[in-house]
């Protein structure tokens, strides 16, 4: 039994998530404790729990402390079965978290698996889930793991109501390493702006300001982004809700940027943080953005072979995960130890048996 201190680094969701997928991947039993310490109000929140039990369910587990408001989570995996699932968060809390917990599961099912999990799709505090369709996936893609993700829904905070299904026809079992430093040179800009249950002119808002901002900031590369907005009498989202999700694919990778629309918050406001957040990540000339550094870690810590990669940022959150495979997997991490600053990170899986 592995004991996780769920206070280490972030203090928060994150290391709960990639310990509960580790566990299931491995086979090793565990028990994470002072979970989400470090936040206002520790404990599982909604979608931890709905990770936990949706982990759970996929792979036979056993577990314990599984209530909203628990510190304390024990964990007993079994095996990793195909079929199709559905999950639901019950609140607007996030798909996309959910699915952080949920996808390097799903790529060591015995056979084709899909899901379908219901829940918030742009909500604060966590990656907007057209960022996990144009960023994520093509970066997952690049380490062999295909799968297909389709947005059915979205959903904002507070009423969500979003849906997202998830397919893995052919389950890799496996991930590839990368090596992958520099960005290169911007080939081109795309993006989504959207709003429900708004008026149109708030989604062209957010576009025509992240647009301005890009060029302003020099860019000669071709910009796309789309304007999604549906008409009152047709749109089928809770709502009301909006934001915009920037990529930029670049000679050897994407990287991406986003802001949601609030109350009070200008539509301007929204794009011109999208396109900052993405600039600002261009301009370290690393090849994997903030977000998906952490992300990609535990991937390529279950790669066969060494990776080597650059990202624009080192976040608690990545900072937490490299110190969670270290422990867990027996990886071999290397990385600058300076928080919000651009390093250049090594992982050496152990070899297997």
């Amino acid at each position: 039994m592995l004991v996780i201190d769920g206070s280490f680094g972030e203090g928060g969701g994150q290391i709960l998530r990639t310990a509960v997928a580790l566990s299931a991947i491995t086979g090793v039993d565990i028990r994470v404790v002072n979970i989400r310490a470090k936040r206002p109000e520790p404990g599982l929140k909604r979608q931890h729990l709905t990770g936990i039990l949706a982990a759970a369910k996929i792979c036979g587990a056993v577990v314990e402390g599984a209530s909203v408001g628990s510190t304390e989570v024990l964990f007993k995996p079994g095996t990793i079965r195909g079929g199709s699932y559905t999950f639901d968060v019950g609140t607007a809390g996030s798909i996309t978290l959910v699915l952080q917990t949920l996808l390097p599961i799903i790529a060591f099912a015995d056979s084709p698996i899909s899901i379908e999990v219901r829940g918030g799709t742009d909500v604060q505090w966590s990656p907007p889930i057209d960022y996990f369709r144009y960023v994520v996936r093509p970066h997952l893609q690049g380490v062999g793991y295909d799968f297909v993700v389709e947005l059915v829904r979205r959903g904002h905070y507070p009423r969500g109501g979003g849906l997202v299904r998830v397919r893995v026809d052919k389950p890799p079992k496996f991930f590839k390493p990368v090596n992958r430093v520099e960005s290169g040179r911007v080939l081109s800009i795309g993006g989504v702006s959207h709003c429900v249950k708004l008026p149109k002119h708030v989604a062209e808002r957010q576009a025509r300001a992240a647009e301005e901002e890009l060029y302003k900031s020099g860019t000669r590369s071709s910009i796309n982004i789309e304007v999604e907005w549906y008409d009152p009498e047709r749109d089928p989202h809770l709502g009301p809700g909006s934001g915009v999700v920037l990529w930029a694919t670049t000679e050897n990778s994407i990287l991406g940027g986003d802001s949601l629309g609030e109350r009070g918050k200008p539509a301007e406001a929204v794009g011109k943080e999208a396109a900052s957040k993405l600039l600002e990540d261009l301009s370290t000339g690393m090849a994997y953005d903030r977000h998906m550094a952490d992300i990609i870690i535990p991937y390529l810590a279950l790669a066969e072979g060494p990776s080597t990669i650059g990202i624009s940022k080192l976040t608690l959150h990545a900072f937490t995960n490299m110190w969670l495979v270290k422990n867990m997997l027996g990886v071999n991490v290397e990385h600058g130890n300076e928080i919000n600053a651009p390093t250049i990170v090594k992982i050496m899986p152990r070899a297997r048996a």
